[in-house]
């Protein structure tokens, strides 16, 4: 396996700007860094079971990817879409219930199946950095909790990121959360022409 491609593809991918990390910072900045944790920690399960599923049905997936293709990036789409009207229309306070209901495990978890970055990434770097060269099922495993670490790790890195400038953002918060709105609509027009 080309390592250092390997990494760098990962890298990419996981710290860009994509709904999990958006959502992250998001979360991070208005209910804190340790409330956001539980909504790192299901986008992490939730990118594992991704690569998981990515690396023992890549062939079926191949062959049926063109499928559903477009139903699952208009599926993708709308909810980017959707959280990105939450965003700005937010009013910028926390949430009475303390951390707010998309900023939990399961969001976390269940974004992953409507995120298409995420799906084709785990598609992708399955197929073309991994199956060729490893196939136990150990080995897969392995590289499957690798792949989904590395995913908790940067929507952590956004968190951090929203919670060490929260004194800031909070000046801000109106003009913060309609900028993160405005990527989060540009993650989702994104799908269809990039």
């Amino acid at each position: 396996m080309p390592v250092l491609s390997f990494l760098l593809y990962v890298f990419v991918m996981s710290f860009t700007p994509g709904p999990n990390n958006i959502m992250a910072m998001v979360f991070a900045n208005q209910y804190g860094f340790k409330k956001t944790l539980r909504f790192c920690l299901g986008v992490g399960a939730g990118f594992f079971i991704i690569m998981i599923l990515s690396s023992y049905f890549n062939l079926m997936l191949h062959s049926f990817i063109p499928k559903i293709e477009l139903p699952m990036m208009i599926l993708g789409a709308g909810y980017m879409l959707y959280l990105a009207i939450k965003i700005m229309t937010s009013i910028g306070s926390a949430d009475s219930d303390g951390g707010g209901k998309y900023n939990s495990f399961i969001a976390g978890m269940l974004l992953q199946f409507v995120n298409p970055k995420g799906v084709l990434y785990g598609i992708t770097v399955m197929a073309t950095f991994i199956l060729p060269y490893h196939s136990s099922p150990v080995s897969l495993l392995l590289l499957s909790l690798f792949l989904g670490s590395v995913g908790m790790l940067s929507t952590g890195s956004w968190s951090l990121f929203g919670s060490v400038f929260q004194k800031f953002l909070c000046n801000y918060r109106k003009q913060f959360n309609v900028v993160m709105g405005l990527l989060l609509v540009y993650s989702a027009v994104s799908i269809f022409i990039g």
